[in-house]
């Protein structure tokens, strides 16, 4: 994202440093360098969002893997709780075991769950608060340039109604 910025910042440098057109709110620019950097930033763009994404793909990876660790540790109980049937004494703490072992999972489970997609938001909130800024500094940048070309405009009108009263009094 600070390279977007960056690049963003060398296309008003290069606005910045271009000839004026006279009586004009034009500037020459070089054209090709302009598409080159507007190139340079779409193809940053898109790393930002793969990144995102590879978060939300990376998220849901864990979640199948607490899923799977639950479900064998599930397997696993019911398999030690079938060897234990034979004493009912034995059966019962394989049963109360079991279910103790099988909330672990499922506490484990969900507390992976919860981190993951703390996690996500939390880059997708990063993700998110970057764009923003960017569009408010491209607002910006877009009202200094909009005052620059009217006060420009003033100036110029006023140089020409000056020009014409000193006409008039010769």
């Amino acid at each position: 994202m600070d390279a977007v910025l960056k690049l963003l910042e060398e296309l008003e440098d290069i606005l910045d440093q271009s000839r004026a057109v006279p009586f004009s709110n034009k500037v020459a620019v070089d054209k090709d360098e302009i598409y080159d950097i507007i190139a340079e930033i779409r193809l940053r763009l898109p790393n930002d969002i793969k990144q995102s994404k590879f978060i939300v793909s990376e998220r849901n990876k864990i979640l199948l893997d607490a899923q799977k660790e639950a479900d064998e540790l599930l397997d696993s109980t019911k398999d030690k709780i079938a060897k234990l049937v034979d004493d009912h004494e034995i059966t019962k703490q394989a049963y109360e075991h079991s279910a103790q072992i099988v909330d672990n999972a499922k506490k484990t489970a969900k507390e992976m769950r919860i981190g993951a997609t703390e996690y996500a938001d939390e880059v997708l909130a990063l993700a998110e608060n970057r764009l923003k800024n960017m569009m408010e500094e491209l607002r910006k940048e877009s009202i200094e340039i909009d005052n620059f070309f009217n006060h420009s405009l003033d100036v110029i009108y006023e140089n020409r109604q000056e020009l014409r009263g000193i006409e008039s009094d010769r």
